[in-house]
């Protein structure tokens, strides 16, 4: 009789859970479950209705012949579907929230290899906050490289279109390669997206969606001044002085600011003149020329942390939407505002365009360092930036990475 093939863990953590159940460790399943988030079953009907609320709903378990809630751990959930939505919280939420009117037990992965059956009452859950204490509070740690094994693209156009939000999602500590995407559970999908994107149904979602995908969300100005200075390298074959690029970058704007000053025949039509005062234009120049200013700073820091080889520069920051498209694909379907085959083509125009706009991972990742330290880093190098170089560090050198196992072209 053939042997069977033994299991495949759909990601570390449930490798881990498996591991310690094998050799008995039930302290070191659950200091596993301290470091992870658990998802629960609910209506998406009633999470709409009651934002902010959840509802632990039991089963009834022929095992322990009792009510039981089913708890997931990310890689063991199911490819999202319209009405059933899953909610995460952490062990110690799960052993504060519980009363005496709900289930005696929990079950944990059911049906898998991993599947443990614990109980609930006071005693029981007081064990589980001292391990989620032990873990400084719980939860999945951030700034990882996690892999989704089973169920998530490895290799080819969909992979790489993944690989290329994989800065974001190290930096979250969220698989790089889930497109049937849970993410931290519905409802933290959806207040994310309003949050920070304004986004709170399927057409707004769609609009942040295509312009990530065509690069205008990122500031015209920021690739104004880097395109000036990529043709002007192109010109004169090398690297470009500061000061130089400063004076042709003054030049065309001001050019561009006089033409616009000039009606002009166009397929649509004419097109109204547009006048500035000339405060306003001294003011356009003057940013103009801090921007280069800041990008200069930036790249020298880039290259003394290894982010840019010595002597090169930043192309693009169009990188930043590209990766951010590649994400927002994901958030979409955590948030229910896309299915999986609509963020799939988002995902694979993602990453067809950063092809075609960079040469490496390499520079695709300084542009959208870049890019994002222009919008949140204010030259603090802080959090913004420290925390993005890190992820770009174990994307570059972790042999688990998919930027060493997917070729850029």
């Amino acid at each position: 009789m053939a042997q069977a093939a033994p299991w495949r863990a759909p990601s570390d953590v449930e490798q881990w859970l498996y591991e310690a159940k094998t050799r008995g460790d039930w302290p070191g399943y659950f200091d596993v479950l301290a470091r992870t988030d658990l998802y629960v079953a609910d209506s998406r009907a009633r999470v709409d209705a009651h934002p902010g609320t959840t509802v632990l709903t039991p089963h009834w378990n022929s095992r322990t012949r009792t009510e039981c809630l089913a708890v997931f751990t990310a890689g063991m959930l199911p490819a999202p579907v319209e009405n059933t939505v899953f909610d995460s919280g952490e062990l110690d939420w799960f052993a504060q929230a519980w009363t005496d009117g709900d289930p005696p037990w929990m079950v944990v992965n059911p049906g898998s290899p991993c599947e443990a059956f614990f109980r609930t009452t006071p005693e029981h859950r007081a064990v589980w906050s001292w391990h989620a204490a032990r873990a400084n509070g719980g939860g999945h740690p951030r700034g990882q490289i996690r892999t989704l094994y089973v169920g998530g693209a490895l290799h080819g156009p969909v992979a790489h279109g993944l690989a290329c939000g994989a800065l974001l999602f190290v930096s979250n500590g969220e698989f790089w390669n889930s497109l049937a995407n849970h993410g931290f559970g519905y409802s933290n999908e959806k207040n994310r997206l309003a949050q920070w994107w304004d986004i709170t149904d399927q057409e707004s979602w769609r609009g942040c969606q295509e312009r990530l995908l065509d690069a205008e969300v990122i500031s015209p100005v920021w690739e104004f001044v880097l395109d000036v200075r990529r043709s002007m390298a192109l010109d004169f074959g090398g690297a470009v002085e500061v000061e130089h690029w400063r004076q042709v970058a003054e030049r065309v704007l001001r050019h561009n600011i006089a033409a616009a000053a000039e009606p002009r025949i166009t397929p649509e039509g004419v097109t109204a003149p547009r006048h500035r005062s000339e405060a306003e234009v001294e003011a356009q120049v003057a940013g103009v020329q801090r921007l280069i200013g800041r990008i200069t700073r930036y790249e020298a820091r880039f290259r003394a942390d290894g982010l840019l080889p010595e002597g090169k520069s930043v192309r693009s920051v169009e990188a930043w939407d590209y990766g951010r498209a590649s994400a927002m694909a994901r958030w979409g379907v955590g948030a229910r505002y896309c299915t999986v085959a609509e963020a799939e083509q988002a995902v694979l125009r993602a990453g067809t365009a950063a092809r075609v706009n960079y040469r490496s991972w390499e520079e695709f990742s300084a542009g959208y360092i870049l890019g994002r330290c222009l919008h949140f880093d204010e030259e603090e190098f802080g959090n913004w930036y420290q925390g993005v170089l890190a992820s770009h560090r174990l994307l570059t050198t972790d042999p688990a990475s998919p930027w060493l196992n997917i070729p850029w072209s």
